[in-house]
């Protein structure tokens, strides 16, 4: 199976179009939204094409085909307009390569990580910068970036996990970044 990871949409409408044409060519079965899917959050401004009712309906066309987690951006009022879970606080997916747990970020990351067995892998968003970490007790901890708005004078970016290895990519052109 070939997931695709992104985060922080921020009801970017042109952001979230892109990262659908990434997902859809890359041909990947799972669509894993690490959180802050429509709104923009107090500390950011406004993204230039931000319009949270087009991020709805095209987020529910891949709706089958999606696994959420709640970002520090996401509400309870963002569920009741979405047709998939994103409340969640953590996923886990159990990959060929370990424990993949999911999250946002904001809570746990690579300095704040959650309980890890050996082996198990962090991945989350919330920062707005694609990387490639280790937590603090030596755990893999992945950032596909930002699709809309990202930081650390990064592009924006996703991450692809097939055959046994991840790949975080721009998002304007699918060109390899890590």
């Amino acid at each position: 199976m070939k997931f695709f990871f992104a985060s922080d949409i921020h009801g970017d409408l042109a952001a979230c179009q892109n990262m659908l044409a990434a997902f859809e060519k890359e041909a990947c079965d799972r669509l894993v939204l690490l959180g802050d899917l429509l709104y923009h959050g107090p500390r950011n401004s406004l993204p230039e094409n931000y319009d949270p009712k087009g991020v709805i309906a095209l987020l529910s066309r891949y709706r089958s085909k999606i696994l959420a987690v709640r970002g520090n951006c996401d509400t309870e009022v963002d569920q009741m307009v979405l047709p998939f879970p994103i409340l969640a606080d953590y996923g886990v997916l159990a990959l060929p390569v370990g424990l993949a747990y999911l999250t946002h970020g904001h809570r746990y990351n690579e300095e704040t990580p959650p309980p890890l067995g050996e082996g198990d892998i962090l991945i989350h968003g919330h920062t707005h910068i694609a990387g490639v970490t280790r937590t603090t007790e030596g755990n893999l901890c992945l950032n596909p970036g930002s699709v809309s708005m990202p930081k650390g004078e990064l592009p924006a970016s996703y991450m692809v996990y097939s055959d046994g290895r991840f790949t975080i990519c721009r998002l304007s052109d699918g060109k390899v970044l890590a």
